[in-house]
């Protein structure tokens, strides 16, 4: 519980090992007992049958809510299955309150299909700007904290974003096909470029994680849902790299961005990245992705 006169950041130094206690006991208690165990009638669809939602999903949310919201009074909690059932809880993310931004299981299709590329994200954030944030893959037991100014570490050692190594393609992580309109995967062709070597991306949470470890070199994405962001954002900044819209500005958790974004493990690779792509004429849907 936050003292009175407690600040966030004492607040984050005396309680970061209770949010990773959390972050743990929801993937032990809601998710990894049904990975690769799922029944049918545990898995739903959203907006369509490759927008998946899952009993691990929505009961490991509830934990957190319940958990988090506890550990810090006066908090708010941003969870991706809430505002699927509310939109407005997403207003949060702007107001005054400390807000939570909590995605239960980010590659809920890899965790259905079992795949191991899955996780859980957590981020702490006030007046838009990202605090602290938790990654957890737990089918993997690997556990990426950071906090604004202290770094950035997996299972306790500091990550280290560094540059591209000269000579070779740029491996970049891009919206999957499923997940983009027309027009989206038009402007992503642009990275089909000398030099560059796309994919599509898996669960976003760990592609930000390959970033900030250096095994990866960018993200390029056509969705702003903070929950699928958030944590990962700031892992990458932490660990020295870096990220920006089309504009140039860095990619704001609040929304309106101009998309695609781009975040990299350098500044050159990002603008290098950025030029590849073609302006847009709209600003991008908070709730996309």
């Amino acid at each position: 519980m936050i003292e009175e006169t407690e600040t966030i950041e004492e607040f984050l130094a005396r309680h970061s090992a209770d949010v990773e206690e959390a972050v743990r006991k929801a993937a032990a208690a809601e998710i990894m007992p049904r990975f690769r165990r799922l029944a049918e009638h545990e898995v739903d669809q959203k907006a369509g049958p490759h927008d998946l939602v899952t009993d691990a999903d929505r009961l490991a949310e509830r934990y957190l809510t319940d958990t988090l919201g506890a550990l810090l009074p006066g908090s708010v909690v941003v969870g991706e299955e809430a505002v699927h059932a509310d939109p407005a809880v997403y207003e949060a993310i702007q107001g005054d309150a400390p807000v939570w931004i909590v995605d239960p299981v980010d590659g809920t299709r890899q965790f259905v299909h079992g795949d191991p590329g899955f996780c859980t994200l957590v981020a702490l954030a006030r007046h838009g700007v990202l605090l602290a944030s938790w990654t957890y893959a737990p089918a993997r037991d690997q556990l990426a904290t950071a906090v604004r100014g202290r770094g950035a570490f997996l299972d306790g050692v500091r990550l280290r974003s560094g540059a591209p190594e000269p000579g070779r393609p740029l491996e970049v992580a891009t919206s999957h096909p499923d997940y983009t309109t027309d027009e989206e995967k038009q402007a992503l062709r642009g990275l089909w470029a000398d030099g560059v070597a796309p994919r599509p991306c898996g669960s976003a949470g760990l592609e930000y994680l390959a970033i900030a470890r250096g095994e990866l070199d960018a993200t390029v994405f056509c969705w702003e849902a903070a929950w699928d962001h958030a944590a990962g954002l700031l892992l990458v900044e932490e660990a020295g790299g870096t990220h920006q819209t089309l504009t140039g500005a860095p990619f704001r958790i609040t929304g309106g961005n101009t998309l695609p974004f781009t975040t990299a493990r350098d500044a050159a690779t990002a603008r290098r990245i950025t030029d590849l792509l073609p302006a847009p004429e709209t600003e991008g849907a908070p709730l996309a992705g």
